[in-house]
């Protein structure tokens, strides 16, 4: 049974951090490339950020510099550290695994809140 599990969003104040985390089961993580995604209230789901199976990143511009995208294929996670948090980044973010797009996993979600 795949299981992508979202954990460690929340509220935080602007310029503040969070670190998000998608622990990954059922399929051989390591094969896959990971992403985050996120979508915010009345807006399409956007990416945010993605790492491939070899490790290449790569960032949407509105987080360049600000997110770093990282993985850990023994703990078959995945994570998001965010830096610099704007009130534009208030969204759901979502964990996506895809192979070569022909599987296409997601989690559940997670709520970032960023507000004063």
């Amino acid at each position: 049974q795949v299981q992508l599990v979202e954990s460690g969003g929340g509220l935080v104040q602007p310029g503040g951090s969070l670190r998000l985390s998608c622990a990954a089961s059922g399929f051989t993580f390591s094969m896959f490339a990971m992403s985050w995604y996120r979508q915010a209230p009345g807006k399409e789901r956007e990416l945010v950020a993605a790492i491939s199976a070899g490790g290449t990143t790569n960032y949407a511009d509105s987080v360049k510099g600000r997110f770093t995208i990282s993985r850990d294929n023994a703990k078959s996670t995945v994570f998001l550290q965010m830096n610099s948090l704007k009130p534009e980044d208030t969204a759901v973010y979502y964990c996506n695994a895809d192979y070569l797009r022909i599987y296409r996993y997601w989690g559940q979600g997670t709520q970032v809140t960023v507000s004063s």
